[in-house]
């Protein structure tokens, strides 16, 4: 009987195990930049934040050359990722990056196509098909009808002109052209949206393309009088690809980016594009035509209070930190009054006596190979502690103090 009672034990913790797994899916997102006509040092972190507070997503960032530079080190390992957020239009990828791209998304990876990405690549007809629709950059009728909404159907008019428009940023309505689609079954048929770049008069291909929201374009300024699409949803081989054309990023602190809406339809947007399907639950704070719903507390994180979460690093936690950490290093390459404000940060928590080993471990492993004499004097006076001592050898050695 004692044996069957720990049988049955065992079969319970592991459907326990099995349960959670399956509520919790955990998936792996690059987010690709570098190279932007908007802020893409701003905007990047608050994305990774926004992906990772669903608690599903795991994000890496890839930094792209600056124009002119070398191409042959920028590898996006594809195969590592449930899905690829573009925060980018700069210059074109080269050949061996665009096949490997168009493999990725043939054979099933997940695209968030975001923002200012709708202007990409202009000459590069499968991340055309990929966008859906796309706009500037000397596009025009050539490309592809211009499409919006009349009442409630969608209009593609091929008729001759420009693609792209915009005007000043302002608070506008979004509404649902498909409420039974995962990202916005639930949703409120029409929300208002915090100031935002209103993009307009897209054009493209549009295949297997749905288009799951639009905004009215009034005529200030030159705007169109029209419905324009701003969510779509497109497939491409065995991909899926959830393409926004909302949050402009300011400074980083741009109302769009801390648009609950904006947030709300990012998260299940890259949810589905990832996995097919959404399983997150319209929150409580999602806006209604009564008003926008700001969340303040999206923004960038700063290099403070990067070090003070890293500070409290121990094995099993999320390493978001100590990436946060090795991003602001590679995006202060060849800056070294940058790079030191950053050292002198990361010697205050090798000092702090309430950080954790682990966090100092991590610490002295990026200081072993973008340290300068200033954090020297500091690693020397952690070789007594012998839980350190294989890496403060290993990271003195690589400085070459002997």
């Amino acid at each position: 009987m004692k044996r069957v009672l720990n049988i049955l034990l065992i079969i319970s913790i592991i459907l326990l195990i099995f349960t959670d797994c399956k509520k919790s899916p955990h998936y792996r997102a690059l987010i690709i930049t570098g190279q932007n006509s908007t802020d893409w040092v701003a905007s990047t972190p608050v994305l990774k934040q926004i992906l990772e507070k669903t608690g599903i997503f795991e994000c890496s960032i890839l930094i792209s050359p600056t124009p002119g530079g070398e191409w042959d080190k920028f590898r996006p390992a594809w195969d590592k990722y449930n899905l690829v957020v573009l925060n980018y239009n700069g210059e074109k990828w080269p050949e061996t990056i665009r096949n490997g791209f168009i493999s990725y998304v043939n054979n099933g990876g997940g695209v968030l196509v975001y923002h200012s990405a709708s202007i990409a690549f202009p000459d590069w007809k499968e991340y055309n098909e990929i966008c859906g629709i796309s706009g500037w950059d000397n596009r025009s009728e050539k490309d592809g009808p211009y499409i919006y909404f009349r009442g409630n159907r969608m209009v593609l008019d091929s008729s001759a002109g420009p693609a792209g428009w915009h005007g000043e940023p302002r608070e506008f309505e979004v509404r649902i052209r498909n409420t039974e689609h995962p990202v916005t079954r639930g949703l409120p048929v029409r929300w208002m949206h915090a100031k935002d770049l209103l993009y307009a008069r897209l054009r493209g291909p549009a295949k297997n393309m749905e288009v799951l929201a639009t905004a009215y374009c009034d005529t200030t300024g030159g705007g169109t009088g029209r419905d324009e699409p701003v969510m779509m949803a497109i497939t491409y081989g065995k991909g899926r690809v959830f393409h926004t054309t909302l949050g402009f990023p300011g400074d980083g602190t741009s109302p769009a980016l801390q648009c609950a809406g904006f947030i709300t339809t990012l998260q299940r947007g890259a949810e589905w594009a990832a996995s097919g399907k959404v399983t997150q639950p319209v929150p409580r704070d999602f806006p209604t035509v009564s008003g926008v719903v700001l969340r303040t507390e999206m923004k960038p994180i700063t290099l403070k209070e990067e070090i003070e979460n890293l500070a409290k690093y121990e094995i099993g936690m999320s390493t978001r930190y100590y990436t946060g950490l090795q991003d602001r290093i590679k995006k202060a390459a060849g800056d070294p009054d940058k790079l030191l404000e950053i050292e002198k940060m990361m010697v205050k928590l090798l000092e702090n006596d309430k950080a954790t080993i682990e966090s100092k471990k991590l610490v002295l492993r990026e200081l072993s190979w973008m340290g300068t004499d200033y954090c020297i004097p500091t690693i020397k006076k952690l070789q007594e502690n012998a839980e350190l001592k294989d890496e403060v050898d290993f990271a003195l050695e690589r400085l070459g103090v002997k």
